[in-house]
């Protein structure tokens, strides 16, 4: 007979997983794709996950388990987990430096024999917060003066979030469209998950929030609109894309990662979006601001060194285009253990 697994998570995880979810019934739906699961095994998980707080102590399966932020979204973990007098750390999605919205990952965390590690910027930096946000707040303000529309593609999670923010800080109103506006609501249930509640309160006003119907008559006017989605696969951002490809004042600011095949990277490369059945040529301006969730290759390396001065003798990273470059890092540079696993490879420690 199959045990039920134990489901344990941060609060804020467990909303914005069944949130997700939701969502993804309902694109599938839409698409006519095949529906990965029901209505009920949503509800099923809302009911069986267990909240876990930052830095409270579980066991389960014979391990001791602590969770700690991760800095990469609200409700983001990195996991301590002990077991016969070993231990490790597995990092997670991390970022380590405070934004508008969080305040980065944990510092005090506990030494660890194990560090398993992502590695996603491996070998690439990313350009300092406040300089990103001025070029950022800079072009935005430079759209609006020409007397175009300012569209700002956002993921839902973190990101739509930390722009509003962004733009509150610098004196600039912003409508929001999208499921941005839902996250933001499961936040104001978990305040213990962002910096501040009530500068993220502010910044998302009423009047901001904007209603399908009203769509049409934001986009006729000079305007700034947070949007989803963050890769322009979907979503409100879509009509307004619709709307503003041809106008050489307007400006699309993207403000993360753009994934192969994704609208987004096709945007950068040609040019162009694909919306249905539809070609859209891009003769308004666009431009990548890459606010990233993820530590950048300084970063990465110094949460290792800090792991190996407090005697941590073996390394894996994952989650990476070199991880074996960061592997080899190091081994040569701190002289530990480390691994570069394939996917399916397995490490004995």
């Amino acid at each position: 007979m199959d045990l039920e697994p134990e489901i344990y998570c941060t609060d804020m995880t467990t909303r914005l997983s069944a949130l997700l979810a939701r969502d993804t019934l309902k694109i599938a739906g839409k698409k006519g794709h095949v529906i990965p699961y029901y209505t009920d095994e949503i509800q099923e998980f809302e009911r069986k996950a267990r909240a876990i707080k930052y830095k409270q102590e579980i066991e389960t399966s014979g391990y001791h388990a602590t969770f700690y932020d991760a800095g990469h979204i609200p409700g983001s973990s990195s996991i301590y987990l002990e077991k016969d007098k070993q231990s490790l750390f597995y990092t997670g999605d991390i970022n380590t430096i405070q934004t508008e919205l969080q305040e980065g990952a944990d510092k005090e965390v506990p030494k660890s024999d194990i560090l398993l590690i992502e590695s996603t910027y491996f070998g690439k930096n990313h350009t300092p917060r406040k300089i990103l946000e001025e070029r950022f707040i800079e072009s935005v303000k430079e759209t609006i003066d020409s007397g175009g529309k300012a569209i700002i593609p956002a993921f839902s999670i973190g990101r739509t979030q930390e722009i509003m923010l962004i733009l509150k800080k610098h004196g600039l109103f912003a409508y929001v469209d999208g499921m941005g506006v839902d996250v933001f609501n499961l936040m104001t249930r978990s305040p213990e998950n962002v910096r501040d509640i009530d500068k993220l309160k502010k910044a998302f006003p009423s009047s901001s929030i904007v209603e399908p119907e009203q769509r049409k008559r934001i986009i006729n006017e000079p305007s700034i609109i947070v949007t989803s989605a963050g890769m322009l696969n979907g979503g409100p951002v879509l009509y307004y894309l619709s709307e503003i490809h041809n106008d050489h004042k307007s400006k699309i600011h993207l403000t993360g990662y753009q994934a192969e095949d994704t609208n987004g990277r096709k945007a950068l490369q040609s040019g162009y979006i694909v919306d249905g059945r539809d070609t859209l040529k891009l003769n308004c301006r666009l431009e990548l601001y890459d606010f990233s969730a993820h530590c950048g290759e300084m970063q990465l390396k110094e949460v290792v060194k800090n792991f190996a001065d407090n005697g941590t003798e073996s390394v894996i990273m994952v989650h990476g285009d070199n991880t074996i470059g960061f592997a080899n890092w190091a081994k040569e540079e701190l002289g530990v253990q480390s691994f570069a696993p394939a996917n399916g490879d397995r490490i004995y420690i």
